[in-house]
């Protein structure tokens, strides 16, 4: 069994003023080490209320915290694109709205608006990009394999898309349907694809 080393913070987690109320300034390095974060614990989801007491966003050290409307403003902001003054679209709002579930990551139970986000450390249409490579790097293509396969297969186990979160991986998996590069069939936990 392997364990995930500690998330190394940078210098600037230990600088006060980085931890004070979310301003624009403080925006992209709290975004930057957000998803960082996110990507060293292999996160796809961050639930805001679970998230304002970890070190991601209450350095103990330094008695310093962001509560959950400082939290949820960086979110914001790395939902909105470049052009719009934001984050690149790095973060997702998780909600009813789009049939997409309100369920937070710790407790299971129904969560509030803006409280349980995606955060793109890699975007759909990267995750597409990523299993393309796979797929043609194995000689796979022309082959079907359960999205379960994808996730948890041995064949995958040395890929960074391994043990990813089921929706994360279809969201990907509809990018290449909509490019013509796979095809999406069967039921619900049982789906299965062809790669083109």
């Amino acid at each position: 069994m392997t364990t995930t080393p500690p998330f190394l913070f940078p210098p600037t987690y230990h600088f006060p003023p980085l931890l004070h109320p979310a301003t624009k300034h403080n925006n992209p390095p709290l975004a930057a080490r957000e998803m960082s974060w996110c990507r060293h614990h292999r996160q796809y989801r961050l639930s805001l209320i679970d998230a304002v007491e970890s070190p991601l966003f209450h350095n103990t050290a330094l008695r310093k915290r962001l509560d959950l409307r400082e939290a949820r403003a960086v979110v914001d902001w790395m939902t909105k694109s470049e052009e719009e003054g934001g984050g690149g679209r790095r973060a997702e709002w998780v909600s009813d709205a789009g049939g997409a579930s309100s369920v937070g990551l710790g407790n299971g139970a129904a969560q509030g608006p803006k409280t349980v986000a995606w955060i793109w450390w890699r975007r759909p249409e990267e995750w597409a990009d990523v299993l393309v490579d796979w797929v043609e790097g194995t000689g796979q293509k022309g082959s079907v394999l359960t999205v379960y396969e994808l996730i948890h297969g041995e064949g995958a186990m040395s890929q960074e898309f391994h043990g990813m979160d089921t929706d994360v991986m279809l969201r990907s998996l509809n990018v290449l349907v909509k490019r013509g590069r796979a095809q999406i069939f069967g039921g619900e936990g049982q789906e299965g694809v062809k790669f083109f």
